[in-house]
């Protein structure tokens, strides 16, 4: 699967707000904050279901990744997804390592897989 998603009975502020501590513990901060219902309906668009995306980045890893190959930045800031679906609220991400294997390179990939796995630590920890 491109992505990794998990469930959770919290409401979506308490698990944007537990997601966001788990993210400072491995040095990731929230860069932007889009609500997409809050934006919907300011531009007149009938939109009821809660979804929050995040863009999240650690400094120094995105460094790495830069100075290592340049094309890593069309998939940079990581993204990760909040929304409610009957009643429950999830928490999501597209994985850093199906974006890299476009670039068919080993040590990237390697480098994606050490993040989406702290990415999900934190997806896991916050339900």
């Amino acid at each position: 699967m491109f992505h990794y998603t998990v469930e959770t009975t919290l409401t979506m502020e308490e698990a944007s707000h537990k997601l966001e501590e788990q993210l400072k513990e491995e040095k990731f901060g929230v860069l932007w904050q889009f609500n997409v219902k809050e934006k919907l309906q300011e531009k007149g668009l009938d939109y009821n279901d809660d979804f929050l995306i995040l863009e999240v980045c650690n400094p120094h890893e995105a460094k790495e990744v830069l100075t290592q190959n340049k094309m890593i930045g069309y998939f940079l800031p990581c993204k990760m997804v909040l929304y409610t679906d009957e009643g429950k609220t999830k928490i999501g991400m597209p994985k850093p390592t199906e974006f890299v294997k476009l670039l068919n390179d080993q040590d990237l990939e390697q480098k994606a897989k050490d993040i989406e796995d702290r990415l999900i630590a934190c997806m896991d920890r916050s339900v």
